[in-house]
């Protein structure tokens, strides 16, 4: 397993969004992102809930997860990309919203 993959694997909590504050963010369930092994995941904030399929790719000289995901926003179907590049305990990456809005966030390892 690749060190960028170490990095990202494990719960996430969404602690900071660019676009949306916490009320909403936070609507549901604090906000988060899981990544597993095997770079799937799931994430929600707001009323966002979606599946997540990550790899790993090179960006601005450094490596980092980026992902397409699929869900639901109210029950209607959305879905999106974004990417996630962790150090140590804190990561931060950007959340697109297909044909919508986006977001950068920053996120604290969960336990």
């Amino acid at each position: 397993m690749k060190n960028i993959e170490k990095a990202v694997i494990g719960n996430w909590r969404i602690t900071e969004m660019e676009t949306w504050d916490a009320d909403y963010f936070d609507m549901e369930v604090p906000a988060y992102l899981t990544i597993r092994k095997d770079l799937t995941g799931e994430l929600q904030f707001g009323l966002v809930q979606a599946q997540l399929d990550g790899k790993v790719e090179s960006a601005d000289a450094t490596s980092r997860l980026a992902f397409t995901w699929s869900g639901f926003d109210e029950n209607d179907p959305v879905s999106g990309r974004g990417w996630l590049k962790a150090a140590g305990d804190q990561a931060e990456g950007r959340i697109f919203i297909h044909l919508g809005d986006e977001s950068e966030f920053k996120a604290e390892r969960a336990e």
